[in-house]
């Protein structure tokens, strides 16, 4: 009996291995097996408070991939022969639930084995995520405004960082051009990155001499609904004129905020609102006929006046058409969303620059590239993993796009130390280790 079990063993033993050989065999008229697919993650609330914000981005990175896939995928050329693959999505819901972030980001790394993760949108969720990617050599591109004070080795950072947002905002808003504001309310959700961004902006402000009585600071928390007794301070703060508010309120707050402001009949004539976090996806949501004036600043509109914007949002909307996306017809591209598309391309040059995904190989190959994006050329930083980016101040029209009123010079480089909070302070991974203090003896 242990004989003809052995026998039969080696049967199936020697079957098998028939098969694998006629498997590995070329047959004439069939196709050649195609290189396995690159694993990418995609990271991004698809329910909860933030899905208002972070769906658009999951579906411009499927846009991003879908194109890239269609011209053949990521090549590598190894010992003098190209090989072509195709990305695999990997997409995942951590549902605006911070500690479901860091539960989703190790399953993309350790089970789905992903060369790459784009993803989140709040400081809250990145910083969730930050010890996952570098504790297990992780990439994440993060393309979302935030507060800086960061220099992460394991993250490439595509949207503002202050100096490229929030400070350019308030400094316009000072200035001639904007209105000359004298009186600032600091209005925001409640977790880091509204924190940190007006310790900046309150810093900046006092350096400019604006007095302590003339800042006023208030937070929310998430998925806050009833604004009418802040909206009646602001009001009394505004006696006089020459006030703004600096709104960093995220996610669907921003919808009872701005008809509350409306309601108690404050225009932006009267006290403007800069937004940092509202853009063409949340007004698509909100009625902006009493919006029209409202402020934001960002580094890119989906009004910019180019031949390749221009494509990439016809490209956008007959990809929700195509796919039959909720809203499908009134769909809009902004910027957070042109910063997540970009960082795909990005990687992709990076990997087929390296020959390889390996998350060092792609870092360094990185540093310093290029990428014509919608808005025009940007730039990955060649030290501190920042997106060079032009500024853009904008003005909320009827039709929920934005006028653009105001401009940088070209690209402004990414500072993720604030000279108001941290001067003494840089980041530079190619000749310090992140994080350095730029006067050490």
């Amino acid at each position: 009996m242990k004989i003809s079990q052995v026998g039969a063993l080696h049967r199936t033993v020697a079957a098998a291995v028939v098969g694998t050989a006629l498997l590995c065999v070329a047959v004439p008229g069939m196709a050649a097996e195609e290189p396995a697919p690159i694993k990418i993650g995609i990271l991004h609330s698809l329910s909860g408070t933030m899905a208002i914000s972070e769906v658009s981005l999951r579906d411009v990175d499927l846009m991003a991939i879908e194109e890239i896939n269609a011209k053949g995928g990521v090549c590598l050329t190894k010992e003098g022969k190209k090989t072509c693959h195709k990305i695999e999505p990997v997409v995942v819901d951590p549902a605006s639930n911070w500690d479901l972030f860091a539960e989703k980001a190790k399953q993309l790394l350790l089970q789905d084995k992903v060369a790459v993760v784009f993803g989140c949108w709040t400081s809250v969720s990145r910083k969730s995520v930050l010890p996952v990617f570098e504790q297990n050599d992780g990439l994440l591109f993060y393309p979302v405004q935030y507060e800086g004070e960061e220099c992460s080795d394991a993250v490439f950072y595509t949207g503002a960082a202050p100096n490229q947002q929030a400070i350019p905002a308030v400094e316009y808003l000072m200035s001639e051009e904007g209105g000359g504001a004298k009186k600032f309310y600091l209005l925001g959700t409640d977790y880091v990155y509204p924190r940190t961004t007006n310790k900046i902006l309150r810093a900046m402000l006092k350096a400019k001499g604006v007095p302590e009585d003339n800042i006023r600071e208030e937070y929310t928390p998430f998925h806050h609904q009833d604004y009418q007794q802040i909206v009646q301070k602001i009001k009394a703060f505004s006696a006089g004129g020459k006030t703004a508010v600096i709104s960093t309120i995220n996610g669907d707050s921003n919808v009872p905020f701005y008809k509350e402001f409306a309601n108690q009949g404050l225009t932006a004539s009267d006290v403007p609102i800069m937004a940092f976090s509202v853009a063409e996806d949340e007004l698509r949501g909100m009625d902006t006929s009493a919006l029209v004036g409202h402020l934001a600043t960002w580094n890119y509109f989906e009004s910019v006046d180019t031949p390749a914007n221009k494509a990439f949002v016809a490209h956008f909307k007959e990809y929700a058409k195509k796919n039959n996306l909720p809203d499908a017809e009134h769909r809009v591209t902004d910027d957070p969303m042109e910063a997540s598309y970009f960082g795909v391309y990005l990687w992709k040059q990076a990997v087929e620059k390296a020959g390889t995904t390996d998350v060092a190989a792609v870092r360094k190959a990185l540093y310093g590239m290029k990428f014509n994006a919608p808005s025009g050329e940007v730039k990955i930083d060649e030290r501190n993993h920042h997106t060079w980016r032009p500024v853009l101040v904008g003005e909320i029209r009827k039709d929920g796009q934005f006028k653009i009123v105001h401009r940088s010079k070209g690209l402004v480089k990414p500072e993720p130390w604030s000279e108001y909070t941290n001067p003494d302070k840089g980041c530079d991974w190619v000749d310090h280790k992140g994080t350095y203090e730029k006067n050490a003896k």
